[in-house]
């Protein structure tokens, strides 16, 4: 979208919400909580992302509509925020209501990364049926949520593109028999809330194509598999150099004795991305570039994509994330148990299990991690593990249990969104340069 684009667009959605009172709007505008829910295709790469957003004054004004809220999403998220700091440039899914779909609100947003997605309890009156019409005519695509089949339903079911199947709350017998009354050979099938690798399967069999759901965040635990050498080697270097008591000699002897580590290392510092003038040779040189706290996340998202050779790309930047995010709640908290490096090392080592596909215990027990942090991964135990689960819930859109946990840890509730997009958005940034030094490896 271009600015004059995104300004004529701002205004526009902003005058249809003029007839709220002004106070009140720009209160959601400023405390709209939002996540991200990744989907992806049967290789596992990214295909969209679902917005999962909630408004952070419901508690305190609960007789707000939803359009007040889907409205205040819209003018935070995209005209404030940037869609590309929750996206990265892919398709977005989001939820509208029936009034704001009525209103046709979806045509503002760009058709090249919109979903206009039409949940369940929506009533498919011929009002609603022609402002859907006109949005599909114009190139947007449409996914209906937690679809089950009613007759009613068809005239959407001729407009949609996308049906996503809620596999928790459906059963296969269930799917199954809707599925015999929907046309597939014009329908993509999205399976959503898909856990575990198991159910990834039976989706796939079931001709599914897109998928929704942390089952990329649970290992797959075979009998007898080992820890490598190269393995462990990584997950020290993670360790310790987020660590405070840490040698930096002994960290560059670490460092350095990794070829692939240090390797991607020098070869990110000296990618076009970065546009230096003299190559970096060492891991010092790399140190004074980039300054300690820097090089500390830089090397552990290095050694974390080298441990995650052949898993999705998601699942390296929902650890960044989440390092970056319990790092930057620790940094607000007024009880500081542990310092800024140790938070992000709890974020980034509560995923080390689906990276290395072993469990928890078993991996912990062969790193020198704080007790602490141990605690909090392996039994659930301490005040660090409320910042697992917090984040884990905000990852999910589980806001009701995201207000007692920020609660119990004394956060400020209105923090936690501005945390989140800042972890997104550094994410962003530092993944960007490892893909453009992979894309300017494939082109050599």
């Amino acid at each position: 979208m271009d600015s004059a684009g995104g300004i004529f667009n701002y205004l526009a959605i902003a005058f249809y919400v003029k007839s709220y009172d002004y106070h009140v709007v720009k209160a959601h505008m400023q405390n709209v909580y939002v996540a991200r829910q990744p989907i992806f295709d049967g290789n596992k790469n990214i295909f969209a992302y679902e917005l999962l957003f909630r408004d952070g004054t419901a508690n305190y004004m609960p007789d707000i509509d939803g359009d007040v809220a889907t409205t205040s999403l819209l003018t935070n998220t995209i005209f404030t925020i940037g869609m590309d700091t929750l996206t990265g440039g892919r398709k977005a899914f989001i939820n509208f209501t029936e009034n704001l779909l009525e209103k046709k609100v979806p045509l503002l947003l760009p058709k090249e990364t919109t979903v206009i997605e039409i949940l369940e309890d929506v009533k498919p009156d011929p009002l609603l049926i022609d402002a859907c019409k006109q949005m599909a005519e114009d190139g947007y695509l449409i996914a209906l949520d937690d679809f089950v089949y009613k007759p009613e339903l068809e005239p959407l079911i001729s407009l949609a593109n996308i049906i996503k199947f809620d596999f928790r709350s459906t059963s296969k017998e269930a799917i199954d028999a809707y599925l015999n009354k929907i046309p597939k050979s014009n329908l993509c099938l999205l399976a959503e809330k898909v856990e575990t690798h198991e159910e990834l399967d039976a989706a796939k069999k079931m001709g599914f194509e897109l998928f929704q759901g942390y089952f990329f965040c649970k290992p797959e635990i075979l009998q007898g598999r080992e820890i490598k050498g190269n393995q462990l080697n990584l997950m020290m270097i993670m360790a310790q150099i987020n660590s405070d008591t840490f040698s930096w000699d002994e960290l560059e002897q670490l460092i350095s004795r990794d070829i692939g580590l240090s390797y991607k290392l020098f070869k990110y510092l000296n990618s076009a991305f970065f546009s230096r003038v003299s190559k970096v040779s060492s891991v010092k040189q790399a140190l004074v570039y980039l300054g300690e706290k820097e090089f500390r996340r830089f090397v552990s998202l290095i050694a974390m994509s080298q441990l995650a050779k052949g898993k999705p790309n998601e699942l390296i930047r929902a650890a960044c994330i989440r390092g970056k995010f319990c790092e930057l709640l620790g940094t607000e908290v007024q009880e500081k148990t542990s310092s800024p490096s140790e938070m992000f090392t709890l974020g980034m080592f509560s995923l080390i299990d689906a990276v290395i596909d072993q469990p928890m215990d078993k991996i912990l027990s062969k790193l020198p991690l704080s007790s602490k942090i141990k605690d909090a991964l392996v039994d659930a135990k301490g005040r660090l593990a409320g910042y697992i689960e917090l984040s884990r819930s905000y990852e999910a859109g589980r806001w009701d249990r995201v207000s007692r946990l920020s609660q119990a840890l004394k956060l400020d509730d209105e923090m936690l969104s501005n945390a989140y997009l800042r972890a997104c958005q550094w994410s962003n940034i530092t993944f960007k340069a490892s893909l453009e030094e992979s894309a300017n490896k494939k082109h050599n």
